[in-house]
């Protein structure tokens, strides 16, 4: 059966959107729904997406081969309809062209698996700017789109989305072509994360091997964690580098760090071959955008839906992020390829290259960022930094790739540890994330013994 979508022009479309909201009490049931749409998933690897389509009424079809039509004319208000889906915890809005830009508000409100409690609406952080790098191999040829930040919303049946755009200079409200609401559930843990071994383990597949095999001199193949190690014995991790130990090294102790194998990734979604950069001169520090309504148990679940939000649905190789913290401080491997090497990441659009992207799992727009999580990126900045010589109070310039801050072949001077909008014009890592980093830079220098 073919997804219902609603059709809906100004006044006509808000008053159809306009739903009531969960009371105190309880929360009102969803409208009668159309069928569940059918998850885009193989029965045997865990977690689905579901992709509905957003219809804009009134546009012309675009023509492919016209750059113009990259944002089609949009009503005052459109969206979907409340209806029940397949349970889902993450979701986003994602189109067709990666340079266009959604302008505007986005809002859901969703309910909970089994219930009748909808949420109230909640905004989705509209630009999300952590993407491969243009004119990087990571974008030839393949069909990278642009998209919001991902929103965890915990286990959901059912969702409603409105989109209020902007006016353009034209004085018309526009948006990008091919309007898609994502909904990504991420599967169950693995049956040996939750302590569940009365079933022999299931045989490791080839890319959960190579994933496993790149830590090789970290931690034994297939571990779900890479142990913290002292200051003294974490000059080993130069060899797991690639790396040559100085005569003098400025290495802080290494952080424990859970593994892909350890948040439960699915190996077969990501396209096969680790890319490496040169070296590593910095670490970019962001907020993932997806809320703060989460536990720390949900995170390596969160993980899981980011992951396959950034694959199947933004269309990139892996994970963005070559490392990820939860509000609790612990530490997560990232994009796949080694977590002492310099993994080529998709994070900070323009300067991806010679860099580590650090993701903490929040929004820190309005809020204070846990201490566990600030006190982190200390840790694991003093580590991998430490391991390619470099000081974390000082300055290093960066050959941009081009953005919306820098051109293309701009050297850029930043600081070791930067924030995000550093080196792009953007709100991430939150303005309360980015104003510990001063802090973050001198913390992690003791950490290294400087």
């Amino acid at each position: 059966m073919r997804p219902f979508l609603v059709s809906c022009l100004g006044a006509l479309c808000t008053a159809a959107l306009a739903l009531p909201l969960a009371s105190a009490a309880g929360a009102t049931a969803a409208p009668a729904a159309a069928a569940a749409p059918r998850a885009t998933s193989t029965p045997d690897l865990p977690g689905s997406t579901q992709s509905l389509p957003v219809p804009t009424p009134g546009a012309a079809a675009p023509d492919a081969t016209d750059r113009d039509f990259a944002t089609v004319p949009a009503p005052r208000t459109l969206g979907l309809p409340a209806r029940t889906v397949h349970p889902f915890s993450l979701l986003g809005v994602v189109w067709d062209d990666a340079a266009a830009a959604l302008h505007g508000r986005v809002q859901v409100r969703t309910r909970a698996t089994g219930t009748t409690r909808w949420s109230d609406w909640r905004d989705i952080q509209v630009h999300n700017d952590d993407a491969p790098d243009p004119g990087s191999a990571e974008r030839h040829g393949s069909a990278v789109r642009g998209s919001t930040a991902p929103l965890w919303v915990g286990d959901s049946d059912a969702v409603q989305l409105r989109i209020t755009p902007e006016s353009s200079d034209r004085a018309r409200a526009t948006v990008p072509a091919g309007l898609r609401l994502e909904l990504v559930d991420p599967g169950r843990t693995p049956r040996a994360l939750r302590g569940a071994h009365a079933d022999p383990p299931a045989p490791i597949s080839t890319g959960a091997a190579a994933a496993s095999a790149a830590n090789a001199l970290l931690a034994p193949l297939g571990a779900t964690e890479i142990p913290a190690l002292d200051q003294v014995a974490s000059l080993a991790d130069f060899a797991a580098a690639g790396l040559l130990s100085p005569a003098r090294a400025y290495v802080g102790a290494r952080p424990r760090i859970v593994t892909r194998a350890g948040w439960g990734a699915d190996e077969e979604l990501r396209e096969k071959a680790f890319t490496y950069t040169h070296t590593v001169r910095a670490a970019f520090v962001h907020h993932s955008g997806s809320g703060n309504d989460y536990s720390c148990d949900e995170a390596p679940a969160m993980i899981r839906a980011m992951y396959r939000f950034h694959v199947k649905s933004n269309g990139w190789r892996d994970i963005g992020y070559n490392f990820l913290i939860d509000k609790c401080g612990t530490v997560y491997e990232g994009r796949a390829g080694g977590v002492a090497k310099p993994v080529m990441g998709a994070h900070t659009l323009g300067f991806n290259a010679d860099s580590t992207g650090i993701a903490v799992l929040g929004t820190f727009t309005d809020i204070e960022p846990p201490r566990p999580a600030v006190d982190a990126i200390a840790r694991l900045a003093a580590w991998k930094l430490g391991l390619y010589g470099v000081d974390p109070r000082k300055m290093t310039k960066l050959l941009s790739a081009g953005g919306n801050r820098f051109p293309k072949g701009a050297k850029v001077p930043l600081h070791v540890i930067s924030g995000h909008r550093d080196g792009f014009t953007t709100d991430c890592p939150g303005l309360h994330l980015y104003n510990k980093l001063g802090a973050t830079r001198r913390a992690a220098a003791d950490l290294q013994g400087r």
